[in-house]
C-alpha cells in the first residue's frame, strides 16, 4: 500500500523478453498487485513473465487468459492475449483486472524498462493525495531530462504535445506519449476506458476522456531512461491514425463541452474563423490565377478575410485556454543535493520544486508538505 491506498501496476509488453523480467522484479515493495500483460509476443516475453512471476510470488505464478476469471490472489498476475491487439488494449486488460480486484490507484509501467521504479512514488502521490484524478510523466521539463532523446524522437514528441494540447484541452501538459501514468479507481470507471483506442493513440484518447469530465491531472517531470530497446511504433501508420484521432477528439470535445453541456462563444469563433481563413486562402489563390478578377482587389479581399479568420481562431484558442486553466498541476523535480547531515545548510528551493533525499523515503515540497 501507498499512502493508505492499494496500488496496482500494469506492465504491458510486446516482444520485450530482455527487459520485462527486470521491470516486474524491481517493482517497489509498496505495490500490492502487478498485472503483467503479454500482447501476443512472438519472442520469449511470456516465458520471462512467468519466470519472474514465480520468483516474485515465491515459486508459483497465477496465469490468467483474457476473458477467463481469476481470483488474482498472487502479487504478480500474468495475462496473455491470444492475438496482438495493440499497446492500448494491453493497458485496458490490466485496467479491467485492477478494477475487478478493487485496486484504489492503478499505475502503468511499460515492459521496455524506460520507466524508473524509483520515480513511481512521485507519479502516484498526486493521485493518492486526492489532488488529481490522473498523473502522467513528463520527460520534457528541462534540457537535462530530454537530452538523451534522439532528435527524431524529440521532434515527434514536441509535435504531438502541441497537437494533443489542442485536442485534449489540457493546454499546459507536455510529453503526452509518456506511458508512465497513474489513475484513481473512480477516474478509471468514469472515462469508459474500454471504449478507448487500442493502439498507441490510447494515451491521447485517455486525456480527451478525462477533459470531457473536467478531471484535474498532474504532469510529473522525471528523467528519460533509454537503453538498447527498439520502438515498436510504425510511424508511417502511427502519424496518420493518431492525427485523425486527435482531430476527432478536438471536434467531439468542442461539441460536448461547449454546445451540449453549455454554450460558449468560442465555438462560434472556431467555426467562423475556420471558414473565413479557408475562404481567404482559396480566394487569394483564385484571384492570382483567374484572368477575370482584379488581382489587387481580389488579393485585398482575400487578405482581409484571412486576417479576420486568423484573429477569430486566436480568440477561440484564448477562450479555450482560459476555460481549461488550472486543470494541470505541474510537479517538478530538483537536481539539487539534499544535505547529508543536519549541520549542512538546507539550500533555498524555488517555488514549485521539490527536494528528495537520495535513498530515503521522505520528500519535502516547496510548500513544506511532506510527500
Amino acid at each position: 500500500m501507498y499512502d493508505g491506498q492499494t496500488i496496482g501496476v500494469v506492465v504491458p509488453a510486446h516482444n520485450e523478453a530482455d527487459l520485462v523480467g527486470d521491470v516486474i522484479e524491481t517493482m517497489p515493495a509498496y505495490v500490492d498487485r502487478i498485472y503483467a500483460i503479454d500482447d501476443a509476443s512472438t519472442d520469449s516475453t511470456w516465458d520471462e513473465m512467468r519466470e519472474s512471476a514465480r520468483r516474485v510470488n515465491g515459486g508459483t505464478w497465477e496465469e490468467d487468459v483474457f476473458n477467463v476469471d481469476s481470483d488474482h490472489s498472487s502479487r504478480v498476475v500474468t495475462v496473455q492475449h491470444e492475438r496482438n491487439r495493440g499497446a492500448g488494449a494491453a493497458v485496458k486488460t490490466g485496467y479491467a483486472c485492477a478494477l475487478e480486484d478493487g485496486i484504489d490507484v492503478v499505475a502503468v509501467m511499460d515492459g521496455d524498462g524506460q520507466m524508473d521504479p524509483a520515480q513511481l512514488d512521485r507519479i502516484l502521490e498526486p493521485v493518492t493525495s486526492g489532488e488529481v484524478t490522473y498523473s502522467k510523466g513528463n520527460r520534457l521539463a528541462s534540457r537535462e531530462d530530454y537530452e538523451s532523446m534522439s532528435n527524431w524522437r524529440l521532434f515527434g514528441n514536441v509535435s504531438l504535445t502541441l497537437l494533443t494540447r489542442v485536442a485534449s484541452g489540457y493546454w499546459e501538459l507536455s510529453d503526452p506519449q509518456n506511458g508512465f501514468t497513474a489513475i484513481s479507481n473512480e477516474g478509471l470507471r468514469s472515462i469508459g476506458f474500454e471504449r478507448l483506442y487500442d493502439e498507441y493513440g490510447f494515451l491521447n484518447h485517455v486525456l480527451f476522456a478525462l477533459n470531457i469530465n473536467r478531471e484535474p491531472i498532474a504532469d510529473v517531470s522525471h528523467p528519460a531512461v533509454y537503453a538498447d530497446e527498439m520502438s515498436g511504433i510504425n510511424y508511417w501508420t502511427f502519424i496518420p491514425s493518431v492525427s485523425l484521432l486527435l482531430g476527432r477528439n478536438f471536434l467531439e470535445r468542442l461539441v460536448r463541452s461547449y454546445v451540449v453541456r453549455r454554450f460558449h462563444p468560442l465555438v462560434v469563433c472556431y467555426v467562423i474563423g475556420t471558414l473565413a481563413t479557408v475562404t481567404g486562402v482559396a480566394g487569394g489563390v483564385y484571384a492570382l490565377s483567374s484572368p477575370v478578377v482584379n488581382t489587387f482587389l481580389g488579393g485585398m479581399v482575400s487578405v482581409t478575410a484571412g486576417t479576420l479568420g486568423t484573429l477569430l481562431l486566436v480568440l477561440g484558442l484564448w477562450f479555450d485556454v482560459s476555460e481549461n486553466e488550472g486543470l494541470v498541476r505541474k510537479v517538478e523535480h530538483s537536481r539539487r543535493r539534499v544535505p547529508d547531515t543536519e549541520a549542512d545548510e538546507v539550500p533555498e528551493v524555488p517555488s514549485g520544486f521539490e527536494v528528495y533525499q537520495d535513498g530515503g523515503t521522505t520528500a519535502t515540497s516547496a510548500e513544506g508538505d511532506p510527500e
